[in-house]
């Protein structure tokens, strides 16, 4: 549809990655003005293989499917009544002010849950997958604490209160999970606190919220004690035979993690091109973390560039362009935890350890300095670093005891 100045569209479509556990994708409106395009919940869900892709309605001839249908045609012709009436009132056309009309909120204030749509809208361009999926988990608990708790589907922004925050932490505090079995701990409802926090910060920004309920808010975290391997557990894991080639290859992946401090992600995602000669001539790692985009260059030690050369004729790497054959994270824990095993490591292994080894066993305890250890982490303050600060104590002391040794021999 178009006019001498306005290019206009309507299509449905579903949001796979907001599928539920029953298996039903939300169904979205996406109205296009002048190429731009705009999100509108339709407040209904099928499941996806009910779903025609190129017709943007569902397919079959049950009841439900023909009344689902026929909504979705008044939906959509709502829509196109909104758009043609801002067209005869001369009003600026937008898709954000033809989604505003359409779902009545232009006059109404706004609410929790239709700020955490827009925070959603606006950061899923700019934060990981990964992190997005957080969001999602945070906003399922809010909708879950509001129906059960307030009895309610949604809160005007305004009558947010200090209240509210602490009603919410105790909620989850009890929360009871259905697809889980160990219930919430500590720093886990601190973050759904800490995302709810950040998304309370931009309505405040926006203007809409006067007041900032967590101005009296204190979040806790508990301190937690990053496991790594000591030095004989790593020498253990780096001499054994592995008769297995998936095990031998996910023991390999981990020992190059303990010697460069890469996260799983930063390893799937190496290429040959991030290998690159540094300052000193030597081979150096050349990225960028994957959680904060910080840059990060890290000198190769021996050890890492054998692990290197052993997979550099390896066709799944080759034909992945990477330096190591890649599989997913999910497979990788499953493994490591037979890899210690096999090796008599009583830790449970998860690849995030190799980082932790990496950070205590390998640098900071031989005496490299905890800002450079920062800065080939990727942290984007020392403090995150400081969490490894007992490894130094630890150094200190050792240090300490061989000088006394050799103060002694000489008295």
């Amino acid at each position: 549809m178009k006019t001498a100045t306005t290019t206009f569209g309507v299509l449905f479509y579903l949001k796979t990655q907001k599928t539920s556990m029953q298996g039903k994708a939300p169904i979205c409106a996406r109205v296009t003005v002048n190429g731009k395009r705009t999100e509108i919940s339709v407040k209904r869900s099928v499941n996806a293989n009910e779903w025609d892709e190129r017709k943007g309605m569902a397919k079959g001839s049950r009841k439900e499917t023909v009344e689902l249908n026929m909504f979705l045609n008044q939906f959509k012709a709502k829509i196109i009544n909104t758009y043609q009436q801002m067209l005869l009132n001369d009003s600026a056309i937008d898709g954000p002010a033809i989604r505003d009309k359409v779902v009545g909120t232009d006059h109404l204030a706004p609410t929790l849950l239709s700020l955490i749509e827009y925070h959603n809208e606006q950061q899923e361009i700019k934060l990981a997958p990964g992190t997005m999926k957080n969001y999602y988990t945070t906003q399922r608990y809010i909708e879950k604490f509001l129906r059960e708790k307030y009895y309610r589907n949604d809160l005007i922004l305004s009558q947010l209160t200090y209240k509210f925050i602490l009603d919410f932490e105790r909620y989850l505090f009890n929360y009871v999970p259905k697809d889980h079995q160990k219930p919430l701990n500590n720093n886990g409802i601190m973050k759904h606190i800490e995302r709810l926090r950040k998304m309370i910060n931009m309505a405040v920004k926006l203007d809409w919220l006067s007041k900032d309920p967590f101005a009296s808010f204190k979040k806790h975290f508990d301190k937690v004690e990053r496991e790594s391997l000591n030095s004989n557990e790593l020498i253990s894991l780096a001499k054994k035979e592995f008769t297995i080639e998936r095990l031998r290859h996910v023991r390999d992946m981990f020992l190059y993690s303990c010697y460069t401090g890469l996260s799983y992600i930063e390893l799937a995602e190496l290429t040959t091109d991030k290998i690159v000669t540094g300052i000193d001539g030597g081979l150096w790692i050349s990225t960028s973390r994957a959680k904060t985009d910080t840059g990060v260059r890290v000198p190769l030690l021996p050890q890492a560039i054998e692990l290197m050369e052993k997979y550099r004729d390896d066709p799944r790497a080759l034909n992945n362009g990477t330096v190591f054959p890649v599989i997913s994270n999910q497979r990788m824990n499953g493994y490591l935890k037979e890899v210690a095993d096999i090796c008599g490591i009583t830790k449970t292994l998860t690849f995030h350890i190799a980082r932790h080894t990496f950070a205590t066993t390998v640098t900071l305890s031989n005496g490299v300095p905890i800002e450079s250890v920062s800065k080939m982490l990727g942290h984007t303050s020392i403090r995150t670093t400081q969490i490894y600060a007992k490894v130094v104590e630890c150094k200190l002391s050792e240090d300490m005891h061989n000088l006394k040794q050799r103060m002694s021999a000489r008295g």
